[in-house]
Parts: C-alpha cells; sequence; structure tokens
C-alpha cells in the first residue's frame, strides 16, 4: 500500500510554485503511506527560457513499507539506465520473476518488488506486465523511449486516477488529490443516477466529478512527451474456456492446489499479517488455507453488531473454535454518524451502504490494537464461484431458455430441499436486474436517464466477467482499499489471483452451482472447515442493522435533511417524493433498505462537495470540502534532456 501523484507537461513546463503544489498534493494521502516520501521532478525537454527550476514530469510517492524495509525501497526508484517509477501495491511473485530475470542477465540492488517491475519492462516492455501476479497502479518514465506508462492491475483492486488539461496529465492514487487541479467542480449527473438508482459504483471509467476519470483495469495508459498523443493497451484478457476432460475430482484438486498457491503467494511479506474473518464461506476458507499453508494460524479479526442477529458471530466463533485466534469489534448505530463523514472523506465518492461505515470501524479497531500491517480478505470468492443469489437464478433462467426444462425444475427443487437460493430470493433486491423496472427509488428522480443494461449476459460466463471486471469487485476493492489505506493498512485478496481466476470463470456452472448448492466446488475442496460452515445454506452480505437503524435512530436525521435537500437543488432528486417513499418504506413496504441508504450518503457527500446551487462553480464550492494545504519545499530539478 503506497500512494502516488504525477503531473506531465506535454507543451511545456512546470514551475517552482507548481512543483510545492504537487508535494502537497502527493503528501495528502500520507496516511497511505507514512513510512517514507518522494518527489521527483524531472526534466526532459530543453527549456528555452533561463528561468530555474522548470520541469516537465513530477513523479511523488508516500510508501508504506511492506516488503523490503530499508531506505532501498525509497520511491521515486531509478534503474540507472533512464527508468523512473512510482508505485502502489504488491507483486506477489517478485521473487520468480526476479530469477527469471537474473538468468537473462539482470542485476538487482535492492530486495523490493518495485525494482522488480523495472526490470520486467525492461526486457519484456509494457506488455510484460501480464507475467505480474498481484495488485499495481503504478507510473513509468521512460526516458530514452520519451514516453510515460501508466499501469493498473487486472481487477481494479488498486486506484488510479486521471484529469486531463490542455497538454497537461495529472494522476493521483485518490480523487482528492485531482480535485484541486479541476478548474471548477462539476457533478457527473450519469454516474450519480445510476448509483442512486441502480447502486452502481466504478462500473466504468466516469467518476463522480466531470473531467476526472479512472484507468480501467488490466490497461496501460501510454503517453508520448513528443506528440502528447495518448494510448490506451490491454496487457491482459480472460482466457477462452477450454473444453475440459479431467474427472470432477481432478479439478476440485486443481482448484485446492491454485487458492492455496495463491494464498502462499499473498502471505509474502517483511510486516505481519492478519485475515479479516466474517463469518462467511470465503473468509472462512481464507482462513483455513492460511493455517494449512503455513502451518500456524495467523490472528483474524471480526466485525459483529450490538444487536445479535445482524451479524454471522456463530460462524466467526465456529472458526474459532478450532483454535483460530479471533479478535471481535462491535458496531453501534452511533457509529454510522460519527464516522459517516470521516469514510466519505477517505472515499472521495459515495458509497452503498453502512456495512462500509463498520468496515473502516473494523480497520480503525486493527490499527489501533494490534501490530498487522497486512491482512488477507475473502473479497472475490462470490463474483468467481456464482457465490450471489443472482447467479442461481440467471443460471435458471438460461437453463429454461436452452430447453434444458427437467435441469432448471431440478436444481430449482434440489434448492428448496436443502433451503439454499429458492428460499433466499426477494424481489425487492432482484429490482436492479429487471430490464423494464423504474418504479421505486426511479420515481423520485428528475431526470429521465437511461439505466445501465447491466442484465444483459449471454450465459453464466459472461456475467462473471462483467461482474469481476464492471458491476461488483471494482466497487467491493474501491470500499476495502479506501479503508484501509485511511489506517495505513493493506489488504490482499487470494480470490483475486488471475490463475484461479480464470480456472474459476471458465469451468462448468455445474461445478460452481450444484445439486442446489452455490460455489460447490470451494465446499469441495475444503473438507477442513466446519461442516455447519462448509455446507450453510444461507448467502449473507457484510450484515449490519442497517434496516433497523433507517427505521428507528435515524429517522429524524432523515426527515430533516430532506426538506429542501442538495441533491433536490442540483436536479437530481424530488426531495417530497423521496420522503414519500421514505415513509412507504417506514409503514412495511417492500423497499430495500440500501434504497434509503445511498440516498442519505450521496446527500451528506453532494452537502459536503457543493453548495446548494444548481451549477456548481468554483464559487458554489464548500471552502471546507477537502481543501489541499500548500506547503513543501522546492527539491532540485533532474535535468535528462541530454541523456
Amino acid at each position: 500500500m503506497c500512494g502516488i501523484f504525477g503531473a506531465i507537461n506535454t507543451t511545456g513546463f512546470f514551475e517552482g510554485p507548481d512543483f510545492d503544489h504537487f508535494v502537497a498534493l502527493t503528501d495528502l494521502v500520507a496516511y497511505r503511506g507514512p513510512d517514507d516520501c518522494g518527489h521527483l521532478p524531472l526534466t526532459l525537454k530543453n527549456p528555452d527560457s533561463r528561468r530555474d527550476r522548470l520541469f516537465d514530469i513530477f513523479l511523488g510517492n508516500r510508501r508504506l513499507s511492506i516488503i523490503d524495509l530499508s531506505s532501498s525501497g525509497h520511491q521515486p526508484m531509478s534503474d540507472g539506465k533512464g527508468l523512473w517509477i512510482t508505485y502502489n501495491g504488491e507483486i506477489f511473485n517478485y521473487i520468480e520473476l526476479r530469477r527469471e530475470l537474473e538468468d537473462r542477465g539482470h542485476a538487482f540492488r535492492t530486495g523490493t518488488d518495485t525494482e522488480v517491475i523495472l526490470h520486467v519492462y525492461s526486457e519484456y516492455g509494457e506488455l510484460g506486465f501480464d507475467r505480474l501476479n498481484g495488485m499495481w497502479a503504478f507510473a513509468i518514465v521512460d526516458i530514452p523511449a520519451r514516453k510515460v506508462v501508466l499501469s493498473r492491475d487486472r481487477f481494479s483492486i488498486k486506484p488510479l486516477y486521471l484529469f486531463q488539461s490542455k497538454g497537461k496529465f495529472y494522476f493521483g492514487s485518490e480523487i482528492k488529490q485531482l480535485l484541486p487541479l479541476l478548474p471548477a467542480r462539476e457533478l457527473n449527473v450519469r454516474a450519480m443516477t445510476a448509483y442512486l438508482t441502480q447502486g452502481l459504483l466504478d462500473h466504468d471509467v466516469e467518476t463522480f466529478f466531470r473531467g476526472i476519470t479512472r484507468i480501467p483495469p488490466a490497461t496501460n495508459v501510454i503517453v508520448s512527451l513528443d506528440s502528447g498523443t495518448v494510448e490506451e493497451k490491454n496487457y491482459w484478457r480472460f482466457q477462452l474456456p477450454n473444453a475440459i476432460s479431467a474427472s470432477s475430482k481432478n479439478i476440485v484438486e486443481e482448484f485446492r492446489a491454485l487458492f492455496f498457491d495463491s494464498v502462499r503467494l499473498r502471505l509474502r511479506s517483511d510486516v505481519k499479517v492478519g485475515v479479516l474473518l466474517s463469518g462467511g464461506l470465503d473468509s472462512s476458507a481464507v482462513t483455513t488455507a492460511v493455517r494449512k499453508v503455513c502451518g500456524e494460524q495467523l490472528q483474524t479479526y471480526s466485525i459483529v453488531s450490538e444487536h445479535e442477529g445482524h451479524d454471522e458471530r456463530r460462524f466467526i466463533d465456529m472458526i474459532a473454535a478450532t483454535g483460530v485466534p479471533n479478535h471481535k469489534i462491535t458496531f453501534r448505530p452511533n457509529d454510522v454518524l460519527d464516522c459517516l463523514e470521516r469514510v466519505l472523506y477517505y472515499s472521495d465518492e459515495p458509497f452503498a451502504g453502512f456495512s462500509v461505515i463498520a468496515q473502516y470501524q473494523l480497520f480503525a479497531a486493527i490499527k489501533n490494537t494490534s501490530d498487522v500491517t497486512v491482512l488477507l480478505s475473502g473479497q472475490g470468492g462470490d463474483e468467481t464461484l456464482l457465490g450471489y443469489l443472482k447467479f442461481f437464478f440467471f443460471h435458471v433462467q438460461l437453463l429454461l431458455k436452452a430447453g434444458k426444462y427437467l435441469d432448471a425444475m431440478s436444481l430449482l427443487a434440489r434448492s428448496a430441499w436443502h433451503r439454499t437460493a429458492v428460499r433466499q430470493f426477494r424481489v425487492s433486491e432482484a429490482r436492479r436486474y429487471m430490464q423494464h423496472n423504474r418504479q421505486g427509488i426511479w420515481q423520485t428522480m428528475l431526470r429521465n436517464t437511461m439505466p445501465v443494461p447491466i442484465w444483459k449476459c449471454a450465459d453464466i460466463r459472461s456475467r462473471q466477467i462483467a461482474d469481476i471486471s464492471s458491476f461488483s469487485v471494482p466497487a467491493l476493492t474501491h470500499y476495502e482499499d479506501r479503508n484501509s489505506g485511511a489506517h495505513s493498512l493493506e489488504v490482499r485478496h487470494p480470490f483475486l489471483d488471475h490463475r484461479l481466476v480464470n480456472f474459476a470463470v471458465n469451468l462448468p456452472p455445474e461445478l460452481k452451482i450444484h445439486r442446489g448448492w452455490t460455489k460447490y466446488i470451494l465446499r469441495a475442496a475444503l473438507p477442513e472447515m466446519p461442516a455447519p460452515l462448509r455446507w450453510r445454506r444461507d448467502k449473507q452480505a457484510f450484515l449490519v442493522p442497517e434496516e433497523l437503524w433507517l427505521k428507528h435512530d435515524l429517522v429524524p436525521v432523515i426527515q430533516q435533511r430532506f426538506r429542501g435537500s442538495t441533491l433536490a437543488s442540483l436536479d437530481i432528486l424530488d426531495d417530497r417524493e423521496f420522503l414519500l417513499y421514505y415513509e412507504q418504506f417506514l409503514s412495511g413496504r417492500s423497499i430495500t433498505s440500501s434504497d434509503i441508504a445511498r440516498v442519505l450518503v450521496a446527500e451528506l457527500w453532494a452537502e459536503k462537495i457543493f453548495h446548494a446551487n444548481r451549477t456548481p462553480t468554483p464559487d458554489t464550492v464548500s471552502p471546507q470540502a477537502w481543501q489541499v494545504p500548500r506547503f513543501g519545499h522546492m527539491g532540485k530539478s533532474v535535468n535528462v534532456s541530454a541523456r
């Protein structure tokens, strides 16, 4: 985990005051990397002026030391041959890559994975990033080739944002680093509407701010320093499925081996590692695999509610009873309003619900009560192994379309018998996947925008890829990155190893949904797990008593906030219609609590960012909202134009 910032000027030069500002923007996310910092101005073009301190590239870095804790890991880092890098993330197979490169004649000066990236680029170019197994966002300045290469990992785990203006390019780990560079803060109405009506976040390159975009996953963005042109290239794509001839038993064994190897690689660290244990199947599987891989059990951490029945403590306790050390943190109603504004600050954009606040509280407690820096998470298991209820019903729907009526009816009957997906179906939660649904929260919107067609999928495989690339994983990793980064912690995801993802996505659906059970191959691969947990019937999200709070503790807050709301002033929401919708929710109508929670979160976010004006301008932006102090010192510009 680190924080990065950079600036590129293809048409002219930055000056001394710009350097001070860029240092401030880098250090604005110092919490992401409190162990070290570096600020590097580079001059590649020949200045046509005698003014001092001109530069055309800036690289900034805030380091959280994880691998090779010595000062040799300082960034920005150079290979001594014209390459510079600023980098956030971890390359888990860096040891294997280093050996491969040493066999090809490369010599290394540090023990860092950062240096390995530079040598991979030197040997294979930017398309060599498909050799990396990890999570990353980095920028490489290639002085001999006179270009800058920005790269982001395959599954949107590490953030990288971009703002372009008149031949200048700015990039950073968080949106707040780019906000002061905007000529004006303007709301992206399409992003806000997709969030409020469909619960979508991070599903494409757009952010909630017009002008700021995110670099897509599995993508390199290459900026030419001579022409100023920008080129996007994918360095990785999902592999096409191969015909599977092995027996089911052998496939389960291969899955187990891949999963254990992913956990093994993600335990590499020079600082202490722990595990996030929610009580769900995925985090319990990671916890079980850790014990098998390293021969000992790491400390686990869980969040629970003071309202029993709104958490998964009984499943957490099942794992703890096997000898796993566990620390529980209790989440209370007062924590919602106390932390909401802080969580919005770190997230920069609205988030989906109160479970994100609970996650923030969990990371805060881990930071304050332990010496753990790295945490393993079960995120990604539902998307790769068909864990969500929607996958079950998509599968049934596709069987019916294919005329496989007996298979569909058998699957439904077995699910009913086992009391799994069929017993848990709720129409209110399925509405976002209904093509012609314009009811509910849609009726409170002031703009008639077209919904994002998330219901489209040709088959289960394409449905999974859509969720991994766009509709699920990016939003979940966004929360986890910001909440952990706020407390100088790093989270790793064994289920998002690209080898495992490719393998799982290309498995026949029958190995993932089998006899009414979802995630069947994971259950079959881990007989070490306690049977009641391994064969648990229900599928729960990260639980908090959101509906309870929205119907009791938060009623006066909502009623007061939506009597003349900021969202209404921005022509997004009819606040009177929303209050009527809220009254229906309070009276027991079939309305999902997330509809209400999203609107409340968006209102508090919009109020922080904008005054109640219809067209936000620099004069209407709240002066207290995420200001950047101008501080720092003037560094020495490195002139490399003659190199």
